[in-house]
């Protein structure tokens, strides 16, 4: 079974989660972010992970240290889980349409940690949600998930539209790299670690 639970407490935050990476896309998620609570439950719905998600942070200060640590406690979740790697089918990639928009996400979970993300949001909320934190939780992601992720607008002009498919994006993408490749011998790297 490969899954993970983590948890990260500090001055700004108190963050758990249990992940299992071979699951059926349930969620329960809680930030205090009402629209951050959405694309994480996407998120597993759409890479069929069961999440279960707690934070509490210093939202009276602002949404940041809540949105990043969340980032970092998931990235490092799904690192957990994976172990040693061995028979993943490493890469994944995904084009997402959301109404206007159209995302598209190419993921390496080879070890080296790497974030490319242009997303051009227009608006600086959606509702209560600072959208510039989306860059801020997909770094700490990949990051404490050492993995090397490519986020690319392809269309689009709806803020909302274009997080949502982001996020949907990186989840079929991640899907496709935890795949268990059934011909696969040992690590998928010419290296033989990663």
């Amino acid at each position: 079974m490969r899954k993970a639970r983590v948890e990260r407490k500090t001055r700004e935050t108190d963050i758990t989660v249990d992940l299992k990476l071979d699951g059926s896309g349930q969620a329960k998620v809680k930030t205090g972010i009402g629209f951050f609570d959405h694309m994480l439950t996407s998120l597993a719905r759409h890479a069929l992970l069961d999440l279960t998600l707690r934070a509490k942070g210093d939202l009276k200060v602002d949404q940041h240290h809540t949105v990043e640590d969340v980032g970092l406690v998931l990235g490092r979740a799904i690192k957990e889980a994976l172990g040693d790697k061995k028979g993943i089918a490493r890469f994944g990639s995904a084009a997402v349409p959301m109404d206007d928009a159209l995302v598209l996400a190419a993921l390496d979970l080879g070890g080296r940690p790497y974030l490319a993300c242009r997303l051009d949001l227009k608006r600086r909320r959606v509702r209560d949600f600072e959208t510039e934190l989306i860059e801020e939780f997909f770094r700490a992601l990949t990051q404490a998930g050492a993995m090397n992720l490519h986020l690319r607008q392809l269309e689009g002009r709806n803020t909302h539209h274009l997080i949502e498919a982001a996020f949907k994006a990186v989840a079929v993408a991640l899907r496709e790299a935890i795949r268990k490749e059934p011909r696969a011998r040992g690590v998928p790297s010419t290296k033989g670690v990663i």
